[in-house]
This record gives structure tokens, sequence and C-alpha cells, in this order.
């Protein structure tokens, strides 16, 4: 009994942990509207000022996976939570675009928590309930719907200087809040001698690189889309900075909240089911969500043009974006189902750098979302590059795992 409202105490303040994380990961999706206005960005630099902190969270999501490992996710969560505080607070005060760019990198670290915590909780469960402890975990990502109420009101009422101050107090409490309710970790001392290339040998593996294709998409389009779309909102729809990021909240809330439901599915029915529909139903999405607003002559027989004009309203554009938001939730949840099954021993390294690929797919897309636009000058743009890497996505889940062809080490 005592065990387990241990395991529920440290599943809980580990998920508030990486939900405030995960807000401030996902800050300067809202905050960067008035910085590029203040600045004159175009829509690369804005893709470029949005992405930076994505960057450091992703490539340090790999070694703090391997320090989780080696010296337990407590102390590790612990120390991130105060360090990067640091830099946030500072950020507050810049007033050039260099600036912003270094102290994201800086601050992007909180970005690694998802790594520090999936094996920290995952230690606490039985494999049968690991899917579904790892799911609420990753739920965490509701922070960036967080992030979507509060900064705005924050900028509202005191301007946008004082969300990341708000933040950096946030963060030390949560940091005094984790240490006092959660617990060391489970085994990580039998672990804490085994050398750093005996854990990166497990990424010999082909299927850790088939799970970093999900996940650059899952999580990395996840991510990308949590930072561009109240930009998109105010310059598709004419929305102000709040309404933008309210509707914006259609996408990153289900992004969360339904992790833990992926996390079930995947624990009742299988990975390998959840992620091939998951896949499907994005697919879907994507696909309507492409159509940019466009018009259409029809010439008839009578020379009385009939005269179209085809766009998405933004009632069914937030509903597309809620269901896609429930899928990218699910399947991030169902990936790590496939690393917590096969990869039992080596959970901090593998999910290190699955999310390592997945953070950079979510560095990379708000990038190419800016140079797409400014490229051939419609929003939509953005939707029809996501498009086709679920296509690529679908494509390998169905040689590999449908067929069962062994062309990356799949057992049959």
């Amino acid at each position: 009994m005592m065990s387990n409202i241990r395991s529920i105490t440290v599943l809980l303040v580990t998920t508030w942990a990486f939900i405030v994380c995960f807000a401030v990961w996902m800050m300067l999706g809202v905050t960067g509207i008035p910085i590029r206005d203040e600045l004159g960005l175009d829509s690369f630099q804005f893709g470029l000022l949005t992405a930076t902190p994505v960057l450091t969270g992703s490539l340090f999501r790999l070694p703090l996976g391997i320090w989780t490992d080696r010296l337990g996710g407590r102390i590790v969560m612990f120390s991130l939570l105060i360090v990067c505080a640091v830099p946030l607070w500072l950020s507050s005060y810049a007033t050039a675009l260099w600036q912003f760019l270094l102290l994201g990198l800086a601050l992007g670290l909180v970005g690694a928590a998802f790594s520090v915590g999936t094996p920290y909780v995952a230690r606490f469960f039985a494999k049968e309930r690991r899917g579904f402890a790892m799911g609420v975990f990753g739920a965490g990502t509701v922070g960036a719907a967080v992030n979507m109420f509060i900064a705005p009101a924050l900028m509202n009422a005191y301007g946008w200087q004082a969300v990341p101050r708000v933040y950096a107090l946030t963060l030390i409490a949560t940091a005094a809040i984790f240490w006092i309710l959660s617990a060391p970790d489970p085994g990580v001392a039998r672990k804490a001698t085994a050398s750093a290339t005996s854990q990166l040998a497990v990424l010999k593996n082909p299927r850790v690189w088939k799970y970093c294709q999900y996940y650059s998409i899952l999580f990395g389009g996840f991510t990308a889309l949590s930072v561009w779309m109240p930009s998109y909102f105010t310059s598709e729809y004419g929305f102000s900075i709040t309404q933008a990021a309210l509707l914006a909240a259609c996408f990153s809330l289900p992004g969360g909240a339904f992790r833990a439901l992926g996390g079930w599915l995947a624990d009742r029915f299988g990975a390998l089911a959840v992620t091939w529909w998951v896949l499907w139903a994005a697919w879907i999405c994507l696909f309507l969500l492409s159509y940019p607003a466009h018009d259409l002559i029809i010439y008839t027989v009578d020379d009385n043009p009939l005269h179209f004009s085809i766009a998405l309203p933004s009632w069914l554009f937030a509903g597309l974006l809620f269901i896609l938001g429930i899928a990218f939730a699910s399947g991030m949840a169902s990936t790590f189902k496939y690393i917590g099954d096969e990869f039992p021993d080596s959970i901090g390294t593998v999910s290190g750098v699955v999310g390592m690929v997945g953070g950079l797919g979510g560095f990379l897309l708000p990038i190419m979302f800016g140079a797409i636009v400014e490229t051939f000058r419609f929003n939509s743009s953005i939707f029809m590059l996501l498009y086709g890497i679920v296509s690529v996505s679908l494509l390998l889940n169905y040689v590999t795992e449908v067929r069962k062809l062994p062309v990356m080490g799949e057992r049959t």
C-alpha cells in the first residue's frame, strides 16, 4: 500500500514539474509575437526565435537520459529546474535578436526534462502499468496549453517581460516541491557503474531509429505547431494574441491531456495498433488542413461564370487541430510504450535519443515553416510539409510492422 502511494506521489509531482518545464519551453510561441513586432522580424527570423529553445532541449535529452540512468532522476530533475531559472529570468531584459537566441539556448534545457522524468517514473511501476504511467507523465506536454492561457494574461496586464520572470519563480518553487515529495530512484545504485559505452551500445539496434522517425513527426510536429499556431491564427484569421492563444490551445491541450489515454490504449491494444491508427488520423487531418484559402471560377456555357470561395472557417480549423492533437498525443504515448517493452534496462538512454530526435524535429520544423511561408506566401503550406512527413511514417509502419518485412531488425 505504501509502495503504491509512493509511486503515485512520484508520478504526480514529476508530471507537475514537466508541465511547468513544458510551459517554459513553449513560452516564445506567445511572447515571441510582441517581440517579433518590436524587432521587426520576418517569418524566418520568427521561426528561428521560437525554435531556438527547442534545440538545446533536444540535444541534451540524450546526455540527461544517460545521467538519469546513472545518477537517478530525482537529483537530475531538481538540478535542471534550478539551473534553468537563471537564463529564464535574464531573458526578460533582452533587447536584441542575438540576445534572445543566446538566452533561448540556455533556458531551452528545460525541454530535456522529458528524458529525465520518463525513466524516473517508469522505475516505480510494473511493466503492465508502465505504458499508462509514462502516458500520464507525458501528459505534462499540456504545459503548452497552460502557456496559452497564462502568458497572454500576464502580457496584457504587465507586458511580455513579466512572463519569463513569473515562470522563473515558478521553476524555483516547483524544484522545492519536487524535492520534498519525490523519492530516490529504485535500482539506480546497481547501475551507476555502467560505462557510457555500454549504455550507448543499445543505439546499434535499428528499431531505436525507427522509433526516432515516428517521434520526429509526432512530438516534433506537436512542439512545432504549439509554438507556431498563435502566430498562424493572428496572420490567417486576424485574431488578437489572446484569441489566437485560446484557439491554439485547441491543439496543445488535447495534445497533452490525451497522452495518458494513449498510454492506456497502448497497454490494452498494443503499441503497433495505436501507432498505426493515429498516423492515419493525422494523415487525414493534415490533408484537410493543407488546403489554402482560394477562389474558384467555373466558366459556364452561358458565359455566366460561377465564383466560389473555398476556405476553412476558424471553428472547423480549430476542430481539425483538436483531432490532430489527440492523434499526436496518443502516438507519442504508443512510441514510448514500444521503448518500455523492448528496452526495459535502457529506458533512459533510448528515451533520451528518441526524445532528442523528436525535439530536433520540433526545432527544425518552425524554421522550415518560416522558410516555406516566405517562399510560397500562404500559411497552410506548413501543413503540406507535415502531410508529407506523416506519409513517410505510415509507409515505414506498414512495411516494417504490418507486412513485417525484416528491413530494420524487427523480430518476426
